[in-house]
């Protein structure tokens, strides 16, 4: 029984995510890293280690911060379980995380493209989500030097989000589906239209749909979506304005559950973003962001 209503409420939704804020501005100084090391790391290995610290430590982190969080006993009996955690006034919370830049801490860049890796994946569905209940708490971090000791880095929570997850796992699947793709199995394994599978419908001829692959050479029709729940791919506006607003790559626009689009500030910000995810001394992105915010140097 939960205390202040349905999570899909404005209002209780706020409430929960006040009774959370007091995570904003903390430290998760279990993880200490020496700042010369930082070059030496790339942001996803760095967001696969405080993913995997953040969610063993965060009732712990809580407590010292007098919020009632415990961990969830999880509903699908295996290691990445469903849901993570349950709040004290009985709101059931998934926890993913989002890691962003700190300019004033150097780390190496990837050789290629990579867009952030949290996802609200297929082990998460209508089959398993309590609408009323149910929130997705994200989690901003980023690196930063610990205020009694400069030469050790801990990442620190930014920011913080609470989202209806039926809205996300709704928004998600309709972006598939709107794509071509399906839901192969009862809700277990999510796909997406094969090249060959395009073209077929292009014809106006008939997909199979009893078989799905995993290569464009095994020959399908349906591939599986290894893509599936990205967080910069769900369609829910207040996720991507979230996004948007804490730094992360988002997306602009969408079509859930209506379309819906933002500013042309809003689509130039995007662009850059992506650019600079590709390359962070990309002059592209100097240039875009420079359109937008100004020389960020004064001069």
């Amino acid at each position: 029984m939960t205390k202040w209503g349905s999570i899909k409420e404005p209002a209780v939704l706020a409430r929960v995510e006040g009774a959370l804020k007091p995570l904003c501005g903390t430290p998760i100084d279990y993880l200490r890293l020496p700042a010369d090391m930082a070059l030496q790391m790339e942001p996803s290995q760095i967001g696969t280690i405080v993913g995997t610290l953040t969610d063993l430590m965060l009732p712990r982190i809580a407590l010292e911060k007098g919020i009632g969080l415990k961990k969830a006993a999880g509903l699908l009996g295996e290691r990445e379980g469903y849901p993570d955690f349950v709040h004290e006034t009985g709101y059931r919370l998934e926890l993913k995380g989002a890691f962003t830049d700190n300019p004033a801490v150097a780390m190496k860049k990837p050789p290629t493209p990579r867009e952030p890796s949290a996802r609200l994946t297929q082990k998460v569905t209508v089959k398993n989500v309590q609408a009323d209940t149910d929130g997705l708490l994200l989690l901003v971090y980023r690196l930063e030097p610990l205020p009694h000791d400069a030469t050790l880095l801990s990442p620190t929570i930014t920011g913080l989000g609470v989202f209806p997850v039926i809205e996300c796992v709704q928004a998600r699947d309709f972006r598939m589906t709107e794509a071509g793709g399906r839901w192969f199995g009862n809700y277990e394994t999510p796909t997406i239209l094969s090249k060959i599978g395009r073209a077929t419908k292009l014809k106006g001829e008939a997909l199979n749909e009893a078989q799905y692959g995993r290569k464009e050479s095994e020959g399908w029709h349906f591939n599986e979506d290894t893509n599936f729940g990205k967080l910069k791919r769900i369609p829910y506006r207040p996720l991507q304005e979230f996004l948007r607003d804490n730094g992360c790559q988002f997306s602009p626009s969408g079509s859930y559950p209506q379309r819906w689009s933002m500013s042309q500030e809003d689509r130039k910000l995007a662009q850059a973003l992506d650019v600079a995810g590709q390359d962070a001394a990309d002059r592209e992105a100097e240039v875009l962001i420079e359109e937008l915010f100004g020389d960020a140097s004064g001069q």
